[in-house]
């Protein structure tokens, strides 16, 4: 979407991200998702790890139709960036759906024990079965699974106490299997991140937009910016305000405008462009960045602890 595409989009206030149909399926993820599949047969454990913040929007359908008959762990990473209170909603969620859930957040390393107790605690029958008929050595084969930019690789680095594997805030970082040795009871198979062919939900597309899970110069990022904005003031008001230095009386006076809602967020959008100093020639914001800016803000923290689906 252009700069003034948002404003004149008067007969789609909220949903005109609809226009740009994403099918984001590149080949290797059918590559990948053909592997997993060959893979499995030698798997004893599937970890699957979602984003806190997206646990719907992150689970990819595909995988969750491949494990079913495997045993499961599901984390939720990076809790530190999601609501607390909603992070809890979730595990217990998880809990009552007779799965097991634990929260992780790879920077501080919160979480990682669990894992590795829930690993040893779900094999703990099938190893005992194996040491009566004297396969006492026997280690835990364990398929690391997600989608792209959940932290795979960030959770791995966490689990083994090493830098073994690259990282970086996009996806599509992880290119191919690989075995990592995390003690001498577990063996984890990492995976590149995989998506699934196509997004019939414009929700789902927009939290995996907002969260860097789609590459960012496949997008109308102006869009996508203004669409968080959005998601933003109705849910996280007081998180925009702090940041951003703007008042509630400002921001209601403006949303309280007798015009289409698009064209009052759009006018927030700008004011943060102008404070921030995303400034083009002539004295207006920077459309694009400051959509970049208000995503980075979001993905980094910066915003505060934000969940974009609630429990």
């Amino acid at each position: 979407m252009k700069k003034n595409d948002i404003k004149n989009d008067k007969n789609n206030n909220d949903k005109s991200f609809a226009k740009v149909r994403l099918n984001w399926y590149p080949g290797h993820m059918a590559k990948t998702k053909r592997e997993i599949s060959e893979n499995l047969k030698l798997i004893d454990v599937v970890i699957e790890i979602l984003d806190s913040r997206i646990p719907r929007s992150s689970q990819n359908p595909d995988i969750a139709n491949l494990t079913k008959n495997k045993k499961k762990i599901i984390i939720l990473n990076k809790s530190d960036l999601a609501d607390a209170r909603q992070n809890e909603l979730w595990i217990n969620k998880l809990k009552k759906d007779g799965q097991i859930g634990i929260l992780t957040d790879c920077n501080s390393g919160k979480g990682i024990n669990d894992v590795i107790k829930a690993i040893e605690n779900i094999m703990k029958d099938d190893l005992e079965k194996f040491a009566v008929k004297g396969r006492t050595g026997k280690k835990i084969k364990v398929m690391i699974l997600g989608i792209p930019n959940v932290g795979k690789s960030s959770f791995i680095n966490r689990v083994v106490k090493s830098n073994r594997l690259e990282v970086g805030n996009r996806p599509g970082v992880t290119k191919k299997k690989q075995w990592i040795s995390v003690n001498e009871r577990i063996d984890l198979l990492d995976t590149p991140g995989v998506l699934w062919p196509k997004f019939n939900d414009n929700t789902v597309a927009l939290d995996l937009a907002f969260t860097g899970s789609i590459k960012d110069n496949v997008l109308e990022i102006t869009e996508i910016g203004y669409q968080l904005l959005n998601f933003l003031i109705e849910n996280y008001e007081e998180n925009v305000i702090k940041r951003y230095g703007l008042s509630k009386d400002y921001i209601e006076r403006v949303l309280s405008q007798d015009q289409p809602k698009n064209f009052n967020i759009y006018e927030i959008m700008q004011k943060i462009g102008e404070k921030r100093g995303a400034i083009v020639s002539g004295g207006s914001a920077d459309d694009e960045k400051t959509s970049r800016l208000i995503l980075e803000d979001f993905r980094s923290g910066k915003l505060g602890n934000i969940t974009l689906e609630k429990c």
